[in-house]
This record gives C-alpha cells, sequence and structure tokens, in this order.
C-alpha cells in the first residue's frame, strides 16, 4: 500500500472503479427505512433505491457513521496493513457528523496506538466535490507523497471546488432537515428549478431558472466564468436517476473550456434521500497552472 493511506465515507460520490485504483478506503452511511437499517452502497444499491424512493410513503432517515466505524477502519488499516498515517476526509460538519465522528474515533484508537498520525479533514462540501479532494489526496498519497504534502495539496483544492444543483423540488432536502439558506427559495418554486450549491458548509441557493435547459445553461455559464476563458478544469456530472440530464449539462460544456477530466456518476443513497430522483448538476473545480492533471 501508499505510504498514507486514505479513508473516506460513501457519500463522496467516487465511483467504484476509482475506489479500487486508487486504494481509497471508505465505509457506509446509514440508512434507516422503516425498521430496517441499510448501509449505503452495501445493503442498498443505486437502482435499487431510485426504483423505490418515488413511491415511498415516508422519506428515510440517514445517519453518518458512528466513532466506532472510523475507530475500526483505522485500526484495520493499521494492524493489517501496516498504515502509520491517514488521512480522513468528509463532508461538510455543517450539514453531517462524519467529520465529529471521525475526530472522536481517532481520538480513541490512538490511545491504544499512540504511534499512528491521523489527520481529519473537513471539507465543508459535498458530493464530488468532497469526492475531488479524496481522489487526489489518493492519487498523491500513489505517488509517494509525503502526508504535509497531500495535506496542502488537500487545502489548496477545498477552496476551490464548486457544487451546483437543480431538481423540480427541494422538498427532499427540506423533508431532511438539510436545505441550510435554501429554505428561502421554498415559497417561491411553482414551474421553477432552482439552483443550489455550498457555501462555507451550507446549502445556499444560487439562482432560479424556468426550466431545466435554462438551468444548465447558468451551470455551464459558471464554469466558463470561474476558470475564465483560458482555464482548465475537473468536473463530475453527478445525478439522482438522471444520467440523460447531466448529458445535457456536459454538452453546453464541452468545447468551451479545456476539460481535463471529467466523471460521471450517480449520488449514493444516503445523498439521493436529500436530494431525490431527478437531480441533475455538477461538481467542479479549477486547475492551476503546474498541477497534475491526471
Amino acid at each position: 500500500m501508499s505510504q498514507v493511506a486514505i479513508v473516506t465515507d460513501s457519500i463522496a460520490t467516487i465511483p467504484d472503479e476509482m475506489l479500487k485504483a486508487l486504494n481509497i478506503h471508505w465505509v457506509p452511511y446509514y440508512i434507516h427505512r422503516g425498521t430496517e437499517v441499510l448501509r449505503d452502497l452495501v445493503s442498498i444499491k443505486r437502482e435499487e433505491f431510485y426504483r423505490w424512493l418515488p413511491i415511498a410513503h415516508e422519506l428515510p432517515k440517514t445517519a453518518n457513521p458512528g466513532p466506532g466505524d472510523y475507530e475500526t477502519i483505522y485500526e484495520k488499516l493499521s494492524t493489517e496493513e501496516g498504515a502509520q498515517e491517514i488521512i480522513s476526509i468528509h463532508m461538510s460538519s455543517k450539514s453531517s457528523g462524519a467529520y465529529q465522528a471521525a475526530t472522536i474515533g481517532r481520538s480513541a484508537i490512538l490511545e491504544r496506538l499512540p504511534q499512528l498520525r491521523i489527520e481529519v479533514i473537513d471539507t465543508l462540501n459535498v458530493s464530488m466535490c468532497h469526492g475531488w479532494t479524496v481522489i487526489e489526496a489518493a492519487r498523491a498519497a500513489l505517488q509517494g507523497k509525503s502526508i504535509d504534502q497531500i495535506l496542502a495539496r488537500i487545502h489548496s483544492i477545498i477552496p476551490r471546488t464548486q457544487m451546483i444543483q437543480t431538481a423540480d423540488t427541494l422538498k427532499y432536502l427540506a423533508m431532511g432537515g438539510r436545505i441550510g439558506k435554501a429554505a428561502s427559495m421554498l415559497g417561491s418554486l411553482v414551474n421553477i428549478k432552482p439552483l443550489i450549491g455550498m457555501r462555507d458548509g451550507v446549502i445556499v441557493p444560487l439562482g432560479k431558472a424556468f426550466t431545466r435547459s435554462a438551468a444548465y445553461k447558468m451551470m455551464a455559464e459558471e464554469v466558463l466564468r470561474t476558470a475564465g476563458d483560458k482555464g482548465r478544469v475537473k468536473i463530475a456530472y453527478v445525478h439522482a436517476a438522471a444520467r440523460d440530464e447531466v448529458l445535457k449539462i456536459k454538452a453546453l460544456i464541452e468545447g468551451r473550456i479545456n476539460v481535463v477530466e471529467e466523471i460521471i456518476v450517480e449520488l449514493t443513497p444516503a445523498l439521493g434521500v436529500h436530494s431525490g430522483p431527478g437531480t441533475a448538476g455538477i461538481c467542479f473545480y479549477p486547475v492551476e497552472d503546474g498541477e497534475v492533471e491526471d
């Protein structure tokens, strides 16, 4: 294994093949559906979940992994794989308890294995904005970078990542209590497509459009505005049972800017609970001069 082990959780939304290829270790979120306790991407998969969600009579509850889940994976990496340095990367601490749980798990394992160095990171973002940070950290680890070099890379990327998404309704975010500052849009969404993002770890409104196509054009324009005409970006097209929709966004962006890497991925069930089926959007960040592109 690489010198530094990279840990995250299921809602980083990283494609399965990348998790394996980059040696990314992850723990699942939990979904409480009635009396069932499901493990995100383990006992409930995307296709099954998105078939069921539109006909659900009651929205499932989600829960982040507990301190014991993180303590377990830290211990496994140390005792079974010989890791002495671990970076654990998580979504916004203002929207989930994962960062706090990982921090508690870190304290617990260090009482028994004090030789470990574990750094717990709050990305202040979600979905593939969180995921991009994990991916680039894992690539740096495989290249043999030191833990401090990887941490510097992480902290460079975090403020550059941007999420923009839209859906036909914000009811899933509202029902799940994750709507944040976008609550101001709830009363004016008849025939309106809301655009939301995340700023300082909290969901915020970014604008409104009358059609999905207009919303997608706004997304594309934001990518161009952020990166500049000669800029380079890495972009993930993310959706919830709406692959055809993100392909429309992709068509508006490609050819207009230098996309050095792109990923198309479906949100995990633990995120889909809150966004709802039909959600489509992007998670991207501008690539700076001198950065490795793959």
